[in-house]
């Protein structure tokens, strides 16, 4: 099969083998594939990966290996998409490790992430997965959508960590896909959104979601001039300078979640935390049923964001185009 892996920070193609599955595995025909600023930041560094990339997809069932004739029947032929965290029971490690014994499998410690920790990604024709870790896809959820399932269940996460009925506004900090996953996510719980970013045209993809919008420098002169402030905030620049204007925008006893990954340190002063008793909050992967059910509901619509669809064999192209001015979401067909 043809997959596409990180090597020396250039994404390169390589002929591989079909995935050997585990019994309780499943392999899986890639459909659509998600480039996600995690990849880009492998390709920087971050992780120090060196498999196939991609971890947001869509795609089908096409062997199972290991299960009853019931599972084989129920899985076989079907759209799936996939938790990316594979944990201690999938590899049939005993005992499990402690976080597993509390349920914490996305922090399980010896798990592997796919196409980001010790796993092939979904930049290939096939991937392989447990079958504890596939979601059915809806037939009412177009291909387009369900491959923001994973992107759009980490923004479920906050709802799950953080009561946001209690609150009357929240600040979305940064205009990216991620960012723009949480405000849409954020706006079927709290009345007023309100996304901070960089970039008109990206802004204006909030404004359509009936999100609020403001237009900043991304430095410490946007906070100076504004003095906004929230009680709830999210971080999710993807920019190290986000972290600094997320603490003086947050109000005494306020609550900052924070959404990005990037590679490399972040400069921070830690004593508005202290001063102001902010409660932080990290933020990473989340629900699939609960991102499921807002694709399925109409609640949310991400397919807008799509800018390119690129076939899997100008992965190379696509990552390039991805990180360009204005770019939102760019798909790999398989």
């Amino acid at each position: 099969m043809l997959a596409f892996a990180a090597r020396n920070h250039k994404l390169v193609s390589k002929n591989r083998p079909l995935p050997r599955l585990r019994r309780g595995w499943a392999l899986i025909r890639v459909r659509l594939a998600g480039i996600c600023n995690t990849d880009i930041e492998i390709l920087r560094g971050y992780h120090n990966f060196h498999g196939t990339l991609g971890h947001e997809f869509v795609g089908e069932v096409a062997e199972v290996r290991g299960v009853s004739a019931a599972a084989k029947k129920k899985w076989l032929g079907r759209r799936v998409c996939g938790e990316i965290n594979v944990s201690c029971s999938a590899y049939g490690f005993k005992p499990v490790c402690s976080f597993c014994k509390r349920r914490w499998k996305t922090h399980c410690a010896r798990r592997t992430v796919l196409g980001i920790v010790n796993h092939d990604g979904a930049f290939a024709e096939y991937l392989a997965l447990p079958v504890e870790n596939l979601h059915i896809v809806p037939d009412n959820i177009t291909d387009e959508q369900a491959v923001f399932v994973e992107p759009l269940a980490a923004a479920c996460e906050i709802l799950d960590q953080v009561n946001a009925k209690e609150f009357h506004s929240v600040a979305v900090l940064g205009d990216g896909k991620l960012a723009q996953l949480i405000a849409r996510v954020l706006k079927t719980a709290v009345p007023r959104v309100v996304m901070y970013g960089k970039h008109s045209e990206k802004l204006a993809f909030a404004r359509r979601a009936g999100i609020g919008t403001k237009k900043v420098r991304g430095n410490a002169s946007d906070w100076k001039r504004s003095k906004d402030s929230f009680a709830l905030l999210v971080e999710a620049t993807g920019s190290p300078t986000g972290l600094a204007m997320a603490l003086q925008m947050t109000e005494p006893r306020g609550t900052l979640v924070l959404k990005s990954t990037f590679h490399g340190a972040a400069p921070v002063e830690t004593w508005p935390i202290v001063v102001k008793e902010i409660t932080v909050v990290g933020s990473r992967c989340g629900p699939f049923t609960k991102a499921i059910a807002l694709l399925r509901s109409g609640e949310v619509d991400p397919a807008p964001l799509i800018t390119r669809t690129f076939p899997l064999a100008e992965a190379a192209a696509a990552i390039r185009f991805a990180q360009q001015p204005g770019v939102m979401k760019v798909l790999l067909r398989a």
